[in-house]
């Protein structure tokens, strides 16, 4: 399954620094709105919703904890020691020779001191959604995508002639839509719990905004964090004697 790529590009923007030239120029140049683009038919989404699981979600907060003290000999307790799986999109791709940290290691790119492999372990220990995995049974899988209609959305794939990458789904019902990429910019919309399209073009003057479509063909901006990939990539628990622990990666990972 193709995997997103607009929400590992957005960490990047949101850890960088910003120009304060940059922002002194954008102070003093008037924005005007993108003009509105091809308007497409909705597609409904259902959110996933939060596992049911004291147990898991004691222990993403532990990992929650582990990530932000980047520490590399507690997240080895984390992990499990054996069978962990590195999904790629060619294939498995863990190494079986190494350990599962280290894998895990490789996947998110934790070894790279200037990247945001622990800022994505974080986000990961968050979100409070799962779904069960396809390939490796008793494994659940987070972030959970949504459920949807797979053919209303090929179809609309196919009419926008776009990939999966360009979409995403409104976490909630209701987010406004802006006419510029700052929070008090007039809004023009509220999306409902439809795929949007994601534009590719991010303002390195501001990163926490994205610009969208909605369906009814209106181009505005959003917050970034208001917007989830569909397809993203996904860190995977399982459970053994001992309770829970990470024991796969489905994605690409930092490598690709």
């Amino acid at each position: 399954m193709p995997r997103i790529r607009f929400a590992s590009a957005l960490f990047c923007l949101l850890l960088a620094p910003a120009s304060p030239s940059g922002a002194q120029n954008a102070m003093r140049a008037p924005q005007q709105r993108p003009a509105d683009a091809a308007s497409y038919k909705p597609v409904a989404i259902s959110l996933p919703q939060p596992v049911n699981d004291p147990g898991l979600e004691s222990f993403r907060k532990q990992l929650a904890d582990v990530a932000q003290r980047k520490d590399r000999a507690a997240l080895a307790k984390l992990v499990a020691r054996d069978g962990f799986f590195w999904t790629g999109e060619k294939g498995e791709r863990a190494d079986r020779r190494k350990s599962g940290v280290d894998n895990l290691a490789a996947a998110l790119g934790l070894n790279n001191k200037e990247g945001a492999g622990w800022d994505m372990l974080a986000s990961f220990a968050e979100d409070p959604t799962a779904s069960p995995s396809r390939e490796h049974k008793a494994a659940l899988c987070a972030p959970a995508d949504p459920t949807f209609d797979g053919k209303a959305f090929n179809d609309l794939l196919a009419a926008s002639k776009t990939e999966v990458e360009d979409w995403g789904y409104p976490i909630s019902s209701g987010i406004e839509v802006r006419s510029g990429p700052q929070a008090n910019a007039p809004a023009i919309e509220k999306l409902g719990l439809f795929f949007v399209r994601v534009m590719p073009d991010a303002d390195p003057n501001a990163p926490a905004f994205l610009r969208i479509i909605t369906p009814a063909g209106k181009t505005g901006f959003v917050a970034a964090d208001s917007i989830a990939p569909i397809g993203s990539d996904q860190i995977c628990y399982v459970k053994d004697a001992g309770g829970w622990k990470i024991g796969g990666y489905v994605g690409p990972g930092d490598s690709q």
